[in-house]
Parts: structure tokens; sequence; C-alpha cells
């Protein structure tokens, strides 16, 4: 499935209920992680500290940050779908937002999405994206949620 190119709200609305697409599979290594932990001042070392995980964690290895394989969202998001004719899109929110297993250093993640609601709000266009962030080889997803933007037509 390639890249869903949107126009318009009704090009957006017509889409209501289908999967839009699924990203390529990104690889989160030690590197990344390291420097989400850095950014965010959170060195736990059950994210930083390789070899105190191979002995004290339950996963013989550092896991990513929860928020980090959120923040993932967007760039894999952008693999998904075009939207031209902006002004701008802002983030509006997350609900039912669940994670559902630690992504282990190493592993491959790719998001898979599906047009929840759509509503045109005078103009402005509110998607709700149903969001699954996948482990390759996993049954059960990393992450899984709603996220709701707002796309602001010219």
């Amino acid at each position: 499935m390639g890249k869903l190119i949107i126009n318009s709200y009704d090009e957006f609305a017509s889409h209501l209920g289908e999967q839009l697409g699924v990203s390529e599979w990104l690889t989160v290594d030690q590197e990344r992680i390291n420097k989400f932990a850095d950014a965010t001042l959170d060195n736990q070392w059950i994210h930083v500290d390789v070899e105190r995980a191979k002995v004290e964690s339950p996963y013989k290895s550092t896991i990513a940050h929860g928020y980090l394989t959120l923040s993932l969202l967007p760039y894999l998001w952008n693999q998904i779908i075009e939207v031209n004719n902006l002004k701008m899109m802002v983030n509006y929110g997350m609900d039912k937002m669940k994670f559902g297993q630690p992504v282990i250093t190493g592993s491959r993640v790719r998001l898979v999405t599906k047009l929840h609601g759509i509503n045109n709000l005078r103009g402005i266009c509110k998607a709700e994206i149903d969001f699954t962030i996948e482990i390759e080889g996993q049954r059960k997803p990393a992450l899984e949620g709603i996220a709701t933007f707002l796309y602001y037509f010219k």
C-alpha cells in the first residue's frame, strides 16, 4: 500500500472506517533509547544500563521508554499519509492510549492506522485515528489508542 494522498476534508472523510495504511518497520536501537533518555532526563537503568539489564531485567535486555514508542508516531504517520493544501496541522489529543508490552532494544516496530472518526468543525478537519504500534514477531502491540489531529485546510 502506497502513501495516502489527501487534498481536502471530503477526500479524508471518504476513508472513514478504513485502514489508512501501514508504515515501514523501524529498529529501536540502544543509541535511539540513549538519546531519548538524554533529551527527557529519564535515565532509569531499565532503559540505559545494558549490563545491569542483562542480569536484573525480566526481559534480559534494556527496553525503550514508553514515551519513546509514542514519540515515533509522527515519523511513522508521515510514512502513511500526506495531507496537502494545509495552513497547519495540530496534535489535539490522545484517547484510550494503552501500552501493551515493552519494546525490547533491537526490536522493530511499525504503525498501523484506521480512520476512526472525522468531523468538520467550522472549516477545521478533526480526524480521529485508531493507531497500533506493532512489534515485529509479537502478537501483542507495544502501544494502541486514538490520536486526534486538527487539519486546517486552505
